[in-house]
């Protein structure tokens, strides 16, 4: 039965898992090598109803959800979302906000979004009063840990499925990469759009070097080409740069003064946000908000699932990451999620409440840590 508005909902439990999911090859990119990633997953419970959020993080942010943020919400009501998470930002204030806490807030703020939306029978990006019918979306990998032959593999995969974007990892071995963004081209042909993410693995010259590398093999979009701290030189590198690269950082923002600080220094073309860090959709959509006042392009990074949904309701929306890792946790994780369609768009499904998906509790079971 769905839920009136005009009724009070209490939430009746918060629940907390973490998976550790090995990746299906080694992979890295300019600053970092990895394994498996960790999945934290979220269930809020109210009035026979279960909505499921998460984020990727360590165990350690389910250790915050237990100890710090269940008791926050519970009793508190599930429709009204925004006052859960006002709560939990007075609770943590003595822990620290960025980082795993802030990741933690994401993973139950959008727990409580998905509830919300399924007590009123309505699909997520209604919910939030959507403005777009679907989420334009990049494939994302190409992880310096890949041969040529592979690298091209993936990037080839995505433009014949219709994703005409795509982004390849540098900057863990510079010798390496003239071959690598060959190979890449050669995989892709001319017409796709390559994007590059050093991960901060430059220096302010270096990157500005690279940057004109880059340009010779037509690429558009330098991600984090120094470090997402170094405001001044991310600027100087969007000043200076080649003409048609646009300079893109943000993934790492844990709460709005971190992109409010970005975005009033100048420093990148497009921002970036990440909902399962930047204190989930509540979060986002005021991230979304500051581009907006700037007529500033957003780019979502990652969670292809939670984020297709919280696209369709960002205004200055650019596109989403699809990324390899995320996309074989969630089918791994989930049932209901989103395909690509063929010109490379992420759809939600209006005949779904909320999120649209199901956990595959049986699926996930063998990679429990907690």
């Amino acid at each position: 039965m769905t839920t009136r508005a005009t009724e009070t909902v209490p939430i009746e439990r918060i629940d907390v898992s973490a998976y550790e999911i090995p990746t299906d090859a080694p992979e890295s990119d300019g600053t970092l090598a990895w394994d498996s990633t960790t999945l934290v997953l979220v269930r809020a419970h109210a009035a026979d109803r279960t909505g499921v959020g998460y984020t990727y993080a360590g165990p350690s942010a389910a250790t915050v959800v237990d100890s710090k943020l269940s008791s926050v919400v519970i009793g508190r009501d599930a429709l009204t979302p925004q006052e859960s998470w006002q709560a939990m930002q007075h609770a943590v204030r003595n822990l620290g906000k960025p980082g795993v806490v802030a990741e933690a807030i994401s993973a139950v703020d959008i727990a409580l979004w998905d509830l919300h939306a399924r007590l009123l029978d309505l699909p997520l990006t209604i919910a939030l009063g959507a403005i777009h019918a679907a989420t334009p979306i990049y494939g994302s990998g190409g992880f310096t840990s890949y041969d040529n032959d592979t690298l091209g593999r993936q990037l080839a995969g995505w433009v014949e499925a219709g994703i005409y974007r795509v982004k390849m990892k540098v900057g863990r071995d510079p010798s390496a990469d003239r071959g690598r963004l060959s190979a890449a081209r050669l995989a892709i042909g001319e017409g796709p759009s390559l994007f590059v993410d050093a991960n901060g693995a430059y220096a302010r010259k270096d990157a500005a070097g690279w940057a004109r590398v880059f340009a010779d093999f037509g690429v558009s979009w330098l991600e984090e080409p120094v470090s997402s701290d170094d405001l001044e030189g991310l600027r100087l590198l969007r000043d200076r740069g080649p003409a048609g690269m646009d300079i893109a950082a943000g993934e790492y923002g844990y709460h709005l003064p971190y992109f409010h600080h970005m975005l009033n220094a100048g420093a990148v073309d497009c921002l970036q946000a990440d909902v399962t860090r930047c204190l989930g959709i509540s979060g986002l959509l005021r991230v979304a908000a500051l581009c907006d006042a700037r007529t500033m392009d957003l780019s979502l990074h990652c969670a292809p699932q939670v984020s297709a949904q919280v696209g369709t309701a960002v205004w200055h929306l650019r596109h989403l990451e699809y990324f390899h890792d995320h996309v074989r946790i969630e089918r791994i994780a989930f049932d209901g999620i989103l395909e690509p369609e063929p010109d490379g768009l992420l759809r939600p499904d209006r005949s779904r409440p909320g999120l649209g998906l199901d956990v595959k509790d049986a699926d996930l079971e063998q990679y429990r840590v907690r």
